[in-house]
């Protein structure tokens, strides 16, 4: 996903300051390799000087994560939405599936049928700003493929800072979410009826709203 998907978000919490650089293949960069590497790089070169809160949406939640447990200190506040599955054991039947999809069916395919189903639960909302040709879906099986190597629930349990954990009702990416709030006991819980895993698109008032909290409690820390 690119990252003008959170293009609505600087209305939607004004004061705040919104960067959301897009990773290694995807939006303007895709077309590059996706490298682990190369995701935690984008994160730090993005992050500015002050109070520091790390925000990632599916792919880019985990990312957040394993830069939040890389870098502790670095930040004062993480939110997690749509990224508490668990890739081991059952759970990572999704991730293996993602995975497949471009080999499977070819970019141009699964960009067809990605964009329509973000169209569809949009509602009528714009989505042209976080819709990608098939070259932003080439990165697809080296990104999941990562993420069920690099991350999980134990990536939270150093965490001494405010953590969301935000998910739809709908969204197969929740079921973990009990074992990451067990890694991380002081992280806040919310899953919004009805909504899928494209929250943040679907549902921006309410994911503002939730970021909103968690930067307040991360300002509160922060201010200590």
């Amino acid at each position: 996903m690119r990252g003008s998907f959170w293009r609505d978000y600087p209305a939607l919490l004004p004061g705040v300051r919104v960067v959301a650089p897009d990773l290694p293949g995807h939006g303007d960069r895709a077309g590059e390799d996706f490298t682990w590497e190369g995701a935690l790089a984008t994160v730090e070169a993005a992050l500015p000087d002050g109070p520091v809160v790390l925000a990632g949406h599916s792919l880019g939640g985990y990312v957040a994560m394993a830069y939040a447990a890389a870098h502790p200190h670095r930040l004062d506040g993480l939110g997690l939405i749509g990224a508490t599955g668990v890739p081991t054991g059952a759970g990572a039947a999704v991730y293996r599936g993602f995975a497949r999809l471009v080999p499977r069916l070819g970019e141009e395919r699964v960009a067809r049928r990605v964009n329509a189903l973000m169209r569809r639960l949009a509602g009528g909302r714009d989505v042209s700003h976080v819709t990608d040709e098939g070259a932003g879906y080439a990165a697809m099986p080296a990104a999941w493929a990562a993420v069920m190597s690099e991350c999980g629930p134990g990536l939270l349990g150093g965490l001494d800072i405010p953590v969301l954990l935000l998910n739809g009702g709908l969204d197969q990416m929740r079921l973990g979410v009990r074992a990451y709030a067990a890694a991380c006991p002081g992280a806040r819980v919310v899953t919004v009826p009805r909504a899928t895993h494209f929250l943040p698109l679907t549902h921006p008032e309410a994911c503002a709203r939730e970021l909103r909290r968690l930067l307040d409690r991360a300002l509160q820390t922060y201010r200590r």
